[in-house]
């Protein structure tokens, strides 16, 4: 039977830490992962909510420009279509 042969405790010791380490890494980015999971949930909600706000507001008011710092509006210059010309 041939002889077991093994690194050094300090050898050992080292791939442990290492691969404790990597194993860390892989649960961190998971939960970070799962974080910006949520994350991108709430910003979808949130940009539907705002448009049925803008929608609202739009019925009520006509298209208007509001300062968010103090809820004053402006009405909304309408952009000129642009005129084709027949060449």
């Amino acid at each position: 039977m041939s002889e077991v042969t093994k690194i050094t405790e300090q050898e050992l010791k080292t791939i442990k830490d290492q691969q404790n380490k990597l194993q860390s890494a892989f649960i961190d980015i998971g939960f970070i992962e799962s974080k910006k999971h949520q994350a991108l949930a709430i910003q979808v909600e949130a940009e539907k909510d705002l448009e049925a706000t803008k929608k609202e507001l739009e019925d009520k008011y006509g298209q208007v420009n509001v300062d968010l710092s103090d809820g004053s509006y402006t009405v909304a210059e309408k952009e000129a279509e642009p005129v084709m010309e027949k060449v």
